[in-house]
């Protein structure tokens, strides 16, 4: 493994077991729909699948729902979409679904063969003929393939149903076969990280006292092939109030080194360097910055503010210095990137011998290629995609080549794939067709002023000349969380079942984001948080007295944190708006910390066990504003059974309470599909299609 990395997934990482997870603490006892937490519990169940009963009769049974479900499963399963490969060893390897594998096929072709119309694949693993031979509902949750050994050692994570929690099995790229006796462990939130052949790092739930108690491993072992994992080498032993803690080794020749990484809180972490002795070495850089090592070199991209030697350094910066002389005590920096008020550094990619910088300028990509050399860092601006889309660039394998990926996407621009080499103009490779007809349309940028003045961009997929006369149906997205951006990107499903009827697509760009870097995130963390609800309500209002639309004709969408955001303006500013779509979100923040995954994103929140930290997060837990003398608007709450990172309590219990209380409100919980809400296409058809329908019935 040679990067760090911690999966964000729309700002929520690394989540429990549903089992190992139950509520923790004596609940408050008024609250009456506690039982709804019981995840699996027969009482709540029936509940469950008397509210999808409801709403199924109301949203499946109505016109025209049937051919969106079915339109939006056509495109899902599609065979001209887009086949995204990584290069690992030799071959080029992709995860496919369809109609005829829904639950879909790893598997292996050539650049040569790729570059094809019709590419031959050679299929690895076929996880409908898996989930048949085992009576299972294996969701593939990726590989790690092991350079050393000839590219035949893989380790596959499966997981039942969806969830974030897993397994992982050994897996021999020779015989096609799962390796009996292989090193393999049972479904938890733990992880497997190749060192060699025969020998893995392991961070799992060892027994009592060794999860965090955000329900992550606080333990990291190292274990050898052929003995139990209870015999295997103690590594490293987070705090019991960590959130959790992982090792991997860098097989990178001439670079070979082991890494312990330490994480306190969410935006906090330790690396430290696995030395020989087996000491471990702490790489000094700041708890919230964040410390890559690659190759002879260490970049660094700090979040607050970092003095070195007498010199400031920005937060969002991005820094360099040579790795063994850090390591040793030297603390000479080159700044490679410093954001201004309207830059964000959004991401950086390594080829074998140049980096690539990829930054936000209001919302839109830059790319520039960045050469080290014997007089310092050279530089090579390289054009972006036309107008309001997205650019981005990887390496194909760093190891070997300078050659690149590129992908270029827009609202109203298919996504392209190419490629190409430092240095030359790429090719292309793939191109998504249209998937939906967008003549007339255009995308706008504008920017709303939120309550302390602050400009807020947005971008707005409408009609050419579009009549500012307020009638226009309008769904405004928001996410707002996690330092996670919203660029502009291609989704045929939103082209088919909202822009193609007439609607007017609306992304808000609010703080809480990384737009512009931490400090767009910062400003709303804690006892900030209103400042993104208030971004997103200064763009709805602004979208009004541009007389795009009114309230009546106005819907709201989000999930996750961005279902966070809905209950908000369910309970906050129900004026301004016609119709919500609520999807696996947290809305009990009295709660959220002792459910499942929640008490990681205290660092986000606050922490409601602390009076002084309640008093302002009350002020935005949805769950505990809902006013019975209010007037809320129609909303759909959506979330899945299977969601082991958000409880679907939560969802749950937002309805039951909202719908005692005689509000306007649905619900639908797919027993299948994690935090991403489905399983496979059909389910996620079925998802988008309830939602489409219920938006469009509100709004038009």
């Amino acid at each position: 493994m040679k990067h760090l990395w911690i999966t964000l997934a729309l700002g929520f990482c690394m989540a429990g077991s549903l089992a190992a997870q139950e509520p923790k603490p004596a609940p408050a006892p008024e609250d009456p729909y506690l039982w709804l937490e019981e995840v699996t519990g027969d009482k709540a169940l029936d509940w469950v699948k008397a509210r999808n009963a409801e709403s199924s009769k109301e949203l499946a049974e109505a016109p025209g729902f049937a051919a969106l479900k079915a339109d939006l499963l056509k495109i899902m399963d599609s065979k001209e979409r887009i086949a995204f490969i990584n290069k690992t060893g030799p071959y080029y390897y992709n995860f496919w679904r369809d109609e005829k594998n829904p639950q879909g096929v790893w598997r292996r072709t050539t650049l040569e063969e790729y570059r094809k119309p019709q590419p031959k694949w050679d299929v690895i693993l076929d996880l409908d003929a898996l989930n048949k031979a085992e009576k299972e509902n294996w969701v593939w949750h990726g590989a790690q393939i092991l350079k050393a050994g000839g590219w035949r050692h893989v380790l596959v994570n499966l997981s039942r149903g969806g969830a974030d929690a897993g397994v992982v099995r050994e897996f021999d790229l020779d015989t096609r076969a799962f390796v009996k006796g292989g090193f393999e462990l049972p479904e938890s939130k733990g992880s497997l990280s190749w060192i060699d052949k025969d020998s893995v790092y392991v961070s799992t739930d060892f027994g009592p006292g060794s999860m965090t108690t955000s329900g992550y491993p606080r333990i990291v072992k190292l274990w050898k092939r052929g003995t139990p994992v209870s015999a295997a080498e103690l590594i490293y032993e987070a705090k019991t109030t960590d959130m959790s803690v992982n090792a991997y080794y860098d097989d990178t020749k001439g670079f070979e080194r082991h890494f312990v990484y330490r994480t306190p809180a969410f935006y906090k972490g330790e690396l430290f360097l696995r030395t020989k002795d087996g000491k471990l070495q702490k790489v000094d850089v700041p708890e919230d910055a964040n410390a890559q090592p690659h190759r002879e070199w260490l970049m660094i991209e700090p979040r607050s503010a970092w003095t070195v030697n007498g010199k400031t350094y920005a937060a969002g910066s991005l820094l360099v210095a040579k790795f063994d002389d850090y390591m040793k005590g030297k603390r000479d920096l080159t700044v490679l990137f410093e954001p201004t008020p309207r830059t964000s550094l959004a991401g950086s990619s390594w080829t074998r011998h140049h980096l690539i910088l990829n930054v936000l300028e209001d919302v839109k990509n830059t790319l520039t290629v960045l050469t080290p050399g014997k007089d310092g860092w050279s530089r090579q601006a390289l054009p972006g995609a036309p107008g309001y889309a997205t650019v981005s660039m990887g390496a194909v394998d760093e190891d070997e080549s300078d050659d690149y990926f590129m992908t270029t996407s827009g609202y109203l621009t298919p996504t392209t794939l190419l490629h190409g080499t430092i240095g030359q103009a790429p090719t292309k490779l793939k191109e998504l067709p249209a998937f939906f007809d967008a003549t007339g349309l255009e995308v706008t940028q504008h920017f709303a002023t939120s309550k302390d003045g602050t400009k807020v961009p947005y971008f707005q997929v409408a009609k050419k000349g579009l009549k500012l006369d307020g009638a226009n149906p309008t769904l405004l997205y928001g996410y707002g969380g996690f330092e996670v951006s919203l660029t502009p990107g291609y989704s045929a499903g939103i082209g088919r079942a909202w822009l193609s009827q007439g609607g007017v697509y609306v992304v808000a760009n609010i703080r809480g984001g990384g737009e512009y870097g931490p400090r767009w995130h910062q400003a709303a963390l804690k006892e900030k948080r209103h400042r993104a609800y208030e971004d997103f309500a200064a763009v709805a209002e602004d979208l009004i007295a541009r007389k795009v639309t009114t309230p009546k004709h106005l819907g709201t969408q989000g999930g996750s944190n961005g279902g966070l955001l809905m209950g908000n303006m369910i309970t906050l500013y129900p004026k301004l708006f016609g119709a919500v779509v609520c999807q696996v979100p947290l809305l009990d923040m009295k709660r959220y910390s002792h459910l499942l995954a929640g008490a990681s994103w205290m660092a986000e929140y606050g922490d409601p066990d602390k009076a002084e930290e309640w008093a302002y997060i009350q002020t935005f837990s949805p769950y505990q504003n809902v006013k019975a003398t209010e007037t809320y608007p129609p909303t759909l709450f959506m979330t899945s059974t299977r969601d082991d990172r958000v409880h679907p309590g939560h969802a749950r219990k937002m309805m039951a309470k909202m719908k005692d209380l005689g509000f306007n409100v649905r619900y639908f919980e797919n027993i299948e599909g994690g935090h991403g809400g489905a399983a496979n296409n059909a389910q996620s058809a079925q998802m988008n299609a309830l939602a489409f329908t219920f938006l469009w019935q509100q709004l038009k």
